[in-house]
Parts: structure tokens; sequence; C-alpha cells
């Protein structure tokens, strides 16, 4: 018995240092925050002047550009603010649309674009379709269905044809537009007869 006593007392004291090694750790794992959570501040955690984002398609071809002279980002919302923005979609099957205003927010991980002040939008001319221009206050794209959006009043200007409406939506892969409530419309004989820009009348439906 006398010759397994030692033999107890070390195994008893590395027992009881496992032990209070396993709790220190515990502890300290419990103490200390080891990764704090993000702050959700409204203040902008990051920022950049001359900023560009551009984003591609599956194919590694880019179809969309967005450009600034200054760029904020607030991690509250994951918003991204851009100063003198220029929104530019430039997919192979559509015509070109460039946007530009006095600001732009981006949400939704760059899928939605809310262009705000002095809104406006130019699609070039493509096929028969001659160029579309939009200016309202606010215009909302969205990159990736290549729609763009207002509730806003908006001025409509295809062609040679003018349209001041309240709300409006332009599909450009379709090359339809929709002006839910429009006035002062003021249509040219060639325009009327255009397949795929569609002007609808003051219910917001299209005229068949």
């Amino acid at each position: 018995m006398k010759e397994r006593f030692p033999a107890l007392i070390a195994l008893f004291m590395l027992i009881t240092l496992v032990i209070s090694t396993w709790w220190a750790a515990d502890y300290a794992q419990r103490a200390i925050d080891v990764d704090p959570p993000a702050r959700k501040t409204q203040e902008p955690d990051s920022w950049s002047e001359k900023f560009v984002m551009l984003s591609s398609d599956a194919s590694g071809v880019p179809v969309n550009r967005l450009e600034g002279s200054q760029m904020q980002h607030f991690p509250y919302n994951d918003s991204y603010l851009i100063t003198n923005a220029t929104a530019t979609g430039q997919r192979p099957d559509s015509p070109r649309t460039v946007g530009t205003a006095d600001t732009a927010t981006v949400l939704d991980d760059g899928n939605k674009i809310i262009m705000q002040g002095n809104a406006h939008l130019h699609r070039f001319p493509h096929g028969e379709d001659k160029a579309l221009d939009v200016t309202s206050e606010q215009l909302i794209i969205y990159p990736n269905e290549d729609i763009i959006t207002t509730d806003k009043p908006a001025l409509v200007i295809n062609g040679n044809s003018r349209m001041n409406g309240n709300g409006m939506m332009y599909n450009n892969k379709t090359r339809k537009l929709d002006v839910y409530s429009s006035s002062d419309v003021s249509i040219s004989g060639q325009d009327s007869q255009r397949r795929r820009t569609i002007i609808p009348n003051k219910q917001g439906n299209s005229p068949q």
C-alpha cells in the first residue's frame, strides 16, 4: 500500500491540474468576446473617392457599371451612397442604358439602385427603336432584371413623342414602357406605329 500511495497522489494531482486548466479555458472563453459582432451604426464605416463598381454575367462579361465621385458604406443596412452617380447597363442582347443622378443608394448587394436628385435615364437607339429619355426626381434601377421604375412624376421622351406621367416602369429586355397615369401627351405619327415601346392610357393599361 505504501508503494501505491505516491502514485495515487500523482494521479490525483494530474486530474486536479486537468480540471483546473479546463475551467480556466472555459472561463476565459466566456469572459472575452473572441469575435465581437459588427457595430450597427448609421455612421459610414468606409469611404472612397472616384468609386467604380462592376458586375458581370455568368460568362464573366461586364454588364453593369456604377461609378461616382465619392462612395460611403453604411454598415447598419449594408448600403452604399454614391455621389454624382452614373449607372451604365451594357448587356449584349439589350440596348445600352445610362442613368445619372446627384446621388445613388445601392441596396441588396447591388440588386437595387435608387437614383435620387435630377435622375435621368437615356436608352440608346437599338435596331428600329429610337432613343428613350426618362427624367424624374427619383429612378429605381434593378440591374439584374434590367428594369427601371419610379412612382414619382416623370417626363418620358421616346423618339419624337413626349409624355408627362406619374409613375412608370421600363423593361429594357422587352423594350416595353408602362406609364401608370399620363397627362400632356404628344405622340408623333411615326412613333405611334412602333411595336417595342408601349405608352399606356391614363388608366395605366396598354392599348391594343
